[in-house]
């Protein structure tokens, strides 16, 4: 996780061309979510509410499912590890990878590995790590990180994609056309599947009746890089786990119309184990990584909800803010309202330098009415602005509110101060004395001072309506 400035400082900086590129991307998956949800479904919000109860269920009895999960892997030929931290998940990866001398590798799309920076770690240990995602493929090559969970070059459009490929070679000419820079990603990323020695993916669910481990993707790029490796990797976080089979089929008809506006995504994998002598081709060794990496900490919290996610991205695309500001000034690999509930959640050693995301808000409800499983984010943000206040964090725009508080509870002195506001029509408001004030009205454009006009109106309403009534009562 990168630090860089406080969201509201990026976002006021950030590029015209990236912004639109957010912007329009984010749209666009907002209305395939709602026409593909409300044309399938004659009530989705009762599936909604489903999908959070089963994950709700889950979270509270998350250790007896995690012992039932793990039975059942075993039970098929995987190897289960337990990684508490960020640090034992990529000390596991490495070990396995070691033991079975591996030296270069694929790697399909996975936020779990991006929370732990395994690809960084794992290179700086001699081992090649090629991300086969498309887009995580376009990141990698320009050194950048992702913006959406889903739709990780968001914020890039094609023209920055094309240069990206003849600047890394993969490209002898200028040629922005969709369908020709995929063609050359597919022919350089085939040749590197075959290469590969191992394969290392994430896992979008895992049943604890069946120990199945489900993979959904677009591009297939999971199958591809699983075909030729001996040996497959999957990094899971614990909150993955869903008790039964028959419960994937309510995620999955949401997870798919929710992400890309799909009935079902494109490839969608059920992976037992490994190889069976029956199949010509497949990892030969499976192992599974069930990481926690602060998600017990957040189930013992007040804001153990978010753990319902299953990383949809419904909600990014839905928030204002998110639209404003793209996802990297998040400074997390999660942006938008997950992100600003899960990031100062997970990575609590650094509350402070993210306690300005849950402020990131405008606390409309949309991330809650889009939510696949019905995460209250609006709440949450409320809890974590609490939380934030009671360790005493200052934040991006904060005024002393005791001052407004005794303001507000004495009429004489309200309506005082609203007569004397129209004076700050005619004061030079960006060199006010305290330098709060100025940080706060640097960030804002008020409207003229109308102060007292509504009271007056009223009582003169008042004065009208009272010579109403008693004219009205003289008839009767």
């Amino acid at each position: 996780m990168s630090l860089r400035q406080p969201i509201d400082t990026y976002a006021r900086e950030i590029g015209e061309e990236k912004q639109t590129s957010v912007h329009s991307g984010s749209i666009a998956s907002t209305d395939k979510r709602k026409s593909a949800l409300f044309t399938d479904f004659e009530d989705p919000n009762a599936l909604r509410r489903l999908a959070g109860n089963i994950k709700d269920h889950t979270l509270h009895h998350l250790d007896r499912y995690l012992e039932q999960a793990e039975a059942s892997l075993t039970r098929n030929g995987v190897t289960v590890h337990f990684a508490d931290s960020g640090d034992d998940a990529r000390n596991a990866v490495l070990s396995i990878l070691r033991e079975h001398e591996v030296s270069r590798l694929t790697k399909s799309k996975s936020m779990a590995s991006e929370e732990i920076h395994l690809n960084p770690f794992l290179i700086e240990n001699g081992i090649e790590v090629l991300e086969s995602d498309l887009g995580e493929f376009i990141l990698q090559l320009d050194g950048d990180e992702p913006s959406h969970i889903v739709r990780p070059i968001i914020h890039k459009n094609r023209r920055e994609i094309a240069r990206t490929f003849q600047r890394a070679g993969l490209a002898d000419d200028y040629n922005d056309d969709p369908e020709t820079i995929t063609r050359r990603a597919r022919v350089f990323l085939r040749e590197k599947y075959m290469q590969a020695e191992a394969v290392i993916t994430g896992g979008n669910f895992i049943s604890a009746e069946s120990g199945r481990v489900v993979l959904v993707t677009n591009e297939g790029n999971s199958r591809f890089g699983m075909a030729p490796s001996k040996l497959h990797i999957a990094l899971i976080g614990i909150e993955k786990i869903v008790p039964t089979d028959r419960d994937l089929g309510v995620f999955l008809n949401l997870l798919g119309r929710s992400a890309t506006g799909q009935q079902l995504t494109v490839y969608t994998e059920f992976i037992a184990g490994p190889k069976d002598d029956a199949q010509p081709s497949g990892p030969e060794e499976m192992h599974v990584v069930l990481m926690n990496h602060g998600r017990t900490d957040v189930l013992a919290s007040n804001c153990r909800e978010i753990l319902r996610c299953i990383r949809c991205s419904a909600c990014q695309n839905v928030c204002p803010v998110y639209r404003q500001a793209s996802g990297h000034a998040y400074r997390s690999p999660y942006g938008g309202p997950i992100g600003a509930v899960l990031s100062p959640l997970l990575f609590g050693d650094r509350f402070p330098a993210l306690a300005d995301l849950p402020k990131a808000s405008s606390l409309c409800g949309a991330c809650n009415e889009v939510c696949p499983v019905d995460i209250p984010i609006p709440d949450l943000l409320l809890r974590l602005r609490h939380k934030a206040k009671q360790e005493h964090i200052p934040q991006p725009g904060d005024l002393p509110m005791a001052p407004f508080a005794t303001l507000a509870t004495s009429p004489m002195l309200w309506r005082t101060a609203m007569k004397a506001s129209k004076t700050m029509n005619h004061l030079p408001l960006e060199a006010a004395p305290v330098r709060p004030l100025q940080d706060w009205l640097g960030q804002r454009t008020l409207p003229d001072s109308h102060g007292g006009d509504f009271r007056r109106w009223m009582k003169d309403r008042g004065k009208g309506d009272a010579g109403i009534s008693s004219t009205a009562t003289q008839r009767k």
